[in-house]
């Protein structure tokens, strides 16, 4: 912590400790390099790590409980009707973002990483002022951006006490009786199943033609199914028209979108959550005074080493554009550290896993099938059902289903996906295959583990071989 009203003088200075700055400060520490790190928030770990994320999962673990205990009574296994201690679960979660919090100030001290707590704004391509409790001026030879993204809200309705971000849902205030989410990607998805899952009616209006579009629609089927039990109404091809305060709620008019022929009727919720996206966090930082150049929706524009247009400032993480994760910033964390330290690297992932962390779980990496048709480009595509493995048939999920996507010609794996548990360990065998240029006959001829789900990559390859054994 840097206290008083003095100039600083660092190496390196990191603006924004989320998983991309954090990873970059330490990184660039771990090199030798003398690192100043400026967080706005007095924890470390951004929004992953205090409003995302983390918090997200540690809920989703709750909602995996209930839906496990729910089908036990299939398996003979009866349970009484659970009962919630809403205080005691928001203190559950909070633990476990104090643990990792605190593992992060650890680390930090640990490499002599310098943290600055405040609002950073550039005064020129090597000078930046921290406005905080107190007054900080730093000069640095680099720096590395990495200020994150936040949520977007949707006009008509803004955020406030009745329209929550997923930051404010995150903070479990309450189980509203009834609850609309709007956007049926990851988030709405994964928070909309979490109030479901204790108790809230749940509705989700989406503008385009299915759930998760940037998924293949194959993927997302099983998922579409289980949302029809779990929520009480999906709408598909639906926006939000208008909204009023009602002494019932939040009265929801809708419109259509797409092809939709007539608009969903109107609806009166208690909550309303918001989960339409998210735009880049690079307002008021002095930008323009640094010479650092962003594009027309407001993203920092970068090379292959995370420079920008300014040859002392670097950039990683959700400011530089989509995918907005978590692991691909901290990849890029990484490579900046290594370009500010002289060292050669650069940015060039074959491919960033996609996970949601849904009931089922969905992951995939690489070349989807709808990207290959937008290209006209042919490919193999090899799915293996869970129904013939014996891991999920014992599990009682034999819904999911493992698939590959080929090069039709060098059978060069491509892409993956993966509908069901696990899919969140297991699609780390797709991108790694897709790195080390593996073909469908390197993950068939290598030994997996019976019976296991990792399996059934395997047996997905030897489809592709002509060599299935069960199926």
């Amino acid at each position: 912590m840097v206290m008083g009203d003095v100039p600083l003088d660092t190496e390196v200075v990191v603006v924004g400790a989320g998983p991309g700055g954090y990873a970059a400060a330490f990184h660039a520490a771990d090199l030798g390099l003398e690192v100043t790190l400026v967080s706005e928030e007095e924890r470390l770990g951004g929004t992953c790590l205090l409003r995302g994320c983390i918090p997200s999962k540690t809920l989703l673990s709750l909602a995996d409980l209930l839906h496990s205990a729910r089908e036990a009574a299939a398996k003979g296994i009866r349970f009484g009707e659970p009962e919630l201690d809403l205080e005691q679960i928001r203190d559950w979660k909070g633990k476990a973002v104090d643990r990792l919090t605190g593992g992060l100030d650890r680390l930090a001290e640990d490499r002599s990483v310098r943290v600055v707590r405040g609002r950073a704004r550039f005064a020129g391509p090597r000078e930046l002022h921290v406005h905080g409790e107190e007054e900080v001026e730093v000069t640095f030879e680099h720096a590395i951006l990495a200020v994150g993204s936040r949520p977007v809200p949707l006009p008509p309705m803004e955020f406030g006490e009745g329209v929550w971000s997923s930051a404010d849902a995150l903070e479990l205030p309450e189980i509203p009786d009834s609850l609309l989410v709007v956007g049926g990607g990851y988030v709405g998805l994964e928070l909309g199943c979490v109030y479901a899952s204790l108790g809230s009616q749940v509705t989700l209006a989406e503008m385009e033609d299915r759930l998760l579009p940037a998924a293949d629609s194959d993927l997302v089927k099983p998922l579409a199914q289980r949302t029809e039990d779990l929520f009480q109404a999906v709408h598909l091809e639906a926006s939000v028209e208008g909204m009023e305060e009602t002494e019932e709620g939040l009265r929801v008019s809708f419109a259509t979108a797409g092809g939709r022929d007539e608009p969903p009727e109107d609806g009166t919720f208690r909550r309303v959550l918001l989960a339409v996206g998210r735009k880049p966090d690079t307002r008021e930082l002095g930008l323009d005074d640094a010479g650092v150049e962003l594009d027309e929706d407001g993203f920092v524009v970068v090379d292959a080493e995370r420079r920008t247009t300014a040859d002392t400032i670097l950039a990683v993480g959700d400011a530089t554009g989509e995918p907005l994760l978590a692991h691909k910033a901290i990849q890029e964390g990484r490579v900046a550290a290594e370009v500010v330290a002289g060292e050669p690297a650069a940015f060039d992932a074959r491919a960033v896993p996609a996970v949601v962390y849904t009931d089922p779980e969905i992951a995939w990496c690489g070349l989807t099938e709808r990207e290959a048709e937008e290209e006209g480009r042919e490919v193999r595509v090899v799915r293996f059902p869970w129904q013939a493995s014996g891991r999920a048939v014992s599990m009682g999920e034999g819904e999911g289903f493992t698939k590959l996507i080929l090069d039709p010609d060098t059978e060069r794996v491509l892409g993956m996906g993966v509908t069901g548990p696990q899919a969140e360990a297991l699609i780390a065998e797709g991108a790694l295959a897709m790195e080390m240029g593996a073909v469908a006959r390197d993950l068939a001829f290598t030994i997996h583990p019976h019976p296991t789900l990792s399996e059934t990559v395997q047996e997905a390859a030897e489809q592709a071989l002509d060599r299935a054994t069960h199926v």
